[in-house]
């Protein structure tokens, strides 16, 4: 995963998936990170910098900037 969130206990730090919610030394979580990245688009558009228009849909996301036009989101999540 790309930034797991870090939750603080009394006994250190242990780092889970955001999207499952295990530990993520054990399994694969790639799922959990496609599910990630088909729901939470980007904010700043990579080719120049400037803030996206975004649109969250329930399987999807759709971003446009004004300067360099749309960008791709990935494949709808087969909801199961």
């Amino acid at each position: 995963m790309s930034e797991p969130d870090r939750v603080h206990t009394t006994e250190g730090d242990v780092v889970h998936c955001a999207g499952c919610g295990r530990p993520l030394a054990k399994g694969d979580h790639a799922v959990c990170e496609r599910r990630r990245l088909a729901t939470d688009p980007p904010r700043y558009c990579t080719a120049c910098g400037r803030k996206l228009v975004v649109q969250v849909l329930p399987t999807s996301w759709r971003a446009h900037c004004v300067r360099c036009g749309d960008l791709a989101a990935p494949e709808p999540l087969a909801i199961r």
